[in-house]
């Protein structure tokens, strides 16, 4: 917010992003809440570097923010503009209230690749397919260059307030699991560093289109999704950077398809900003009446806990769910993956893996996930009927030597003395049983 010649940076930790979702689990798990402490802590550095500060308030924006407008004498205040509902209602009650007092909320589109003022069409017309999407952006449209960070701030005298921790939050203690691999830290700080690691210092964006589907091995791909969902790196500062390494090192189809990555971010943006809270209900963007399981059942209420702990019986689901347990991150190959057997083996409410993946993954975005999950559902934009992951084949393809489930399930192992679970159910049996019914709900 702006205080005359004054700029008072604030983040507000609002308590409804740690309450409980539907399913029981929190909305902001372990790892992600971890996350986002560091990324509070690495600001508050750089503002204080530049001769300013980050402001911290607990509580509720509507209550919060109009009070802190009161104290500074503020008559503008800057926001990230968001599209979901939850956020987007706060944003309509803290505007009325500044509204009452002579301020004004402005928000600031900054989450997307492409400007939302720059697409070559209006929301309500935005394409029902990716491809679609794609082809008429690169064509018609312009990415807009990053902005450089002002050197100096000039932030009132007033109480920072403290930085809230885990405790504070009422989340447990973090313990890394060992074979953690990839542990991203929070903040800008950070995110330059995995930034230049990736791209300048291993050339790994030189192949990423042929490696971006390993499971395993820290550079398989950019890891750079954590700080682009939390903000600390914008995926305008990623484009420039590829933009500049293709003009200084190589281009080629792998640095084309890290740009072609975030692009798949920007269509998920806009997809929420197009439908809401349509993308939230379990008949998602096609309407459809599939008879999902749901929790009220004992016997889903079992499945689905064998799913979440990685005890199928499926070696390529087992890892990456214990992966994501244990670590707040698993690969978007394992994801593609976990959400196939979720919706179309076990047939259970694709929502419900959506929340789980919200409470653990320390890169989750409102968008990108539930967009993602209703696509692997079949109820989503880009809908291709029912497309089933034969779990087989992709362990052939994608961990051919077993690296990745050894890793995560000691049962696999030839010194192991734990039995490791048979299958829990006939794939390809349990995969045409739900396809007749989502063909017989697509012809009523």
């Amino acid at each position: 917010m702006h205080s005359g010649d004054a700029v008072v940076p604030v983040f507000c930790v609002d308590p409804r992003q740690f309450a409980p979702l539907p399913s029981g689990v929190p909305k902001t798990g372990v790892f992600r809440a971890r996350f986002l402490l560091e990324a509070l802590a690495d600001l508050r550095a750089s503002f204080r570097a530049m001769g300013g500060d980050l402001i911290v308030r607990h509580g509720r924006p509507e209550a919060v923010l109009p009070a802190l407008v009161r104290e500074v004498g503020a008559r503008r205040v800057l926001m990230h503009e968001e599209v979901a509902s939850e956020e987007t209602t706060v944003e309509a009650d803290v505007s009325t209230l500044l509204e009452g007092m002579g301020a004004s909320l402005e928000g600031v589109w900054g989450h997307t690749l492409y400007h939302a003022d720059d697409l070559p069409f209006d929301l309500v017309s935005l394409p029902d397919v990716f491809t679609k999407f794609r082809n008429r952006v690169e064509r018609e449209s312009v990415v807009r260059p990053p902005r450089t960070a002002p050197r100096r701030i000039t932030t009132p005298a007033i109480e920072p307030g403290v930085l809230p921790t885990l405790k504070s939050l009422g989340l447990p203690r973090v313990v890394d699991d060992p074979r953690t691999l990839f542990r991203p830290v929070g903040g800008e700080t950070a995110a330059r560093a995995r930034l230049d690691h990736y791209l300048w210092k291993t050339d790994g964006i030189r192949t990423y289109k042929d490696t971006r589907n390993g499971m395993l091995h820290v550079d398989d791909s950019s890891k750079l999704s954590p700080w682009l969902a939390l903000g600390c790196l914008s995926p305008r500062r990623v484009w420039s950077e590829v933009q500049r390494y293709e003009q200084t090192r190589a281009k080629n189809e792998s640095t084309y398809w890290l740009v072609f990555e975030l692009l798949w971010r920007d269509y998920f943006r806009f997809v929420m900003a197009r439908f809401g809270n349509q993308l939230f209900a379990v008949t998602g963007l096609q309407s459809s009446r599939f008879p999902w399981r749901s929790l009220r059942d004992a016997s889903t209420r079992a499945d689905f806990a064998r799913w979440t702990a990685g005890t199928t019986g499926f070696p390529i689901v087992d890892a990456a769910m214990r992966e994501l347990s244990a670590s707040g991150y698993t690969s978007n190959r394992a994801r593609q993956n976990v959400a196939s057997f979720l919706t179309k083996n076990l047939g259970i409410d694709w929502r419900l893996g959506a929340e789980w993946f919200e409470s653990l993954l320390v890169d989750y975005d409102v968008s990108s996930n539930w967009g993602n999950w209703a696509y692997a559902a079949g109820v989503g934009n880009d809908a291709r009927g029912f497309r089933f992951f034969n779990l087989q084949k992709q362990s052939t393809e994608y961990d051919p030597l077993g690296e990745f489930a050894r890793h995560w399930i000691p049962e696999l192992r030839t010194d192991s003395r734990t039995a490791y679970p048979t299958p829990m159910l006939d794939l390809f049996a349990t995969a045409k049983a739900n396809e007749a019914r989502y063909e017989r709900v697509a012809r009523e």
